[in-house]
């Protein structure tokens, strides 16, 4: 609504300062039209919203954090990795005036298919082992540094392998070289289901979530803060606010989805085969309020579905949303207040 009416105040503006109507409605045409975003459900250009995501893997230990063009995310997955850390997954249509976006990091097989559920192209620097079965097979569409050196750089205030690092015009050159189509399929209607336009969610009879501590991950021990001003969640990890490297500011959201998952050891270095497909339970959190849910998939490169205790599937704020992949066995050490 806000972008809608800035395109209606920028042609009240420019047939009050320059003469005629024609004049007027000819810079009124060559405005972009306005979509609804996939990601956010909130309005986005059309150049923006109608091009396909890239899913960008980002180390998130002490040495890859903070990360740059996170700000930008639409939707962010975090999941636990090998070691105890856990890396990030940044999904963002809007990257063309990002300088840098990364660290970019190698893949996990989990990843491939969070990243499939929105029809995005998958950008990673190297895989586990555990990948290279999908990634070889080429069912989805990925940027691999390892064999694709066009589509990234590497910077010199960071050490390898946290320097890796992408922006509009590598990832442009990468895409084109592997002749990925950025244009989602026919009939693509998105991941989310969102608040119709001017309404919001509150989870009236939810519990009080204006506190969320996930400390299931024992190395950054993320947490997010509710600001009932702003109608926002505030992130934070490793003691301090968690911030877009870029701009200095801090992360924030309107939607977190705690989803519980299954998990085996691939092997005795830790490796995990997380389960993203057999479903399980979970919290939907928003407006200072969570409730229970349910998640099932209807494939394995489906898209996944959340369920409220009415067996009705959830509807989201119009906004930026975490999703927090948590593992069974460590649900109990989750905190809401």
């Amino acid at each position: 609504m806000k972008k809608k009416m800035l395109k209606f105040l920028a042609g009240v503006l420019i047939s009050c300062t320059l003469a005629g109507s024609a004049v007027s409605v000819q810079a009124e045409d060559n405005l972009e039209m306005q979509v609804t975003s996939y990601l956010t459900g909130e309005d986005v250009s059309e150049s923006v919203g109608r091009r396909r995501p890239i899913a960008v893997m980002l180390g998130n230990d002490t040495n890859g954090a903070p990360q740059s063009g996170t700000g930008n995310a639409g939707v962010i997955y975090e999941a636990p990795v090998e070691g105890g850390i856990t890396r990030l997954m940044a999904v963002i249509e809007d990257y063309d005036n990002l300088q840098r976006i990364g660290s970019v990091r190698s893949c996990r097989d989990y990843y491939i298919f969070y990243a499939n559920e929105f029809d995005a192209i998958y950008a990673h620097y190297g895989q586990a082992v555990y990948a290279l079965q999908y990634l070889d097979q080429h069912v989805i569409d990925n940027l691999n540094g390892l064999t694709l050196g066009n589509a990234y750089y590497r910077t010199t205030d960071r050490v390898a392998p946290h320097n890796a690092y992408t922006d509009a015009a590598h990832l442009q050159a990468g895409i084109q070289s592997l002749g990925y189509s950025q244009q989602y399929p026919e009939g693509y209607t998105g991941h989310y289901q969102f608040a119709p336009e001017g309404t919001e969610i509150t989870l009236d009879e939810g519990a009080p979530a204006t506190l969320v501590k996930l400390d299931n991950f024992w190395d950054n021990h993320p947490w997010f803060e509710y600001n009932a001003e702003t109608k926002e969640y505030s992130r934070f990890q490793f003691n301090a606010p968690h911030v877009d490297q870029l701009t200095g500011q801090q992360l924030t959201c309107d939607n977190i989805i705690l989803q519980y998952s299954g998990y085996q050891a691939y092997d005795a270095n830790g490796y995990l085969n997380i389960d993203t497909q057999s479903g399980g339970s979970g919290k939907y959190i928003t407006r200072g309020k969570a409730i229970d849910i349910t998640w099932s998939k209807d494939s394995q490169w489906g898209t996944t579905h959340y369920y409220d205790s009415n067996g009705q599937e959830i509807q989201l704020n119009r906004g930026k949303t975490w999703v927090e992949i948590v593992l069974n066995d460590s649900v109990g050490s989750v905190t809401l207040q």
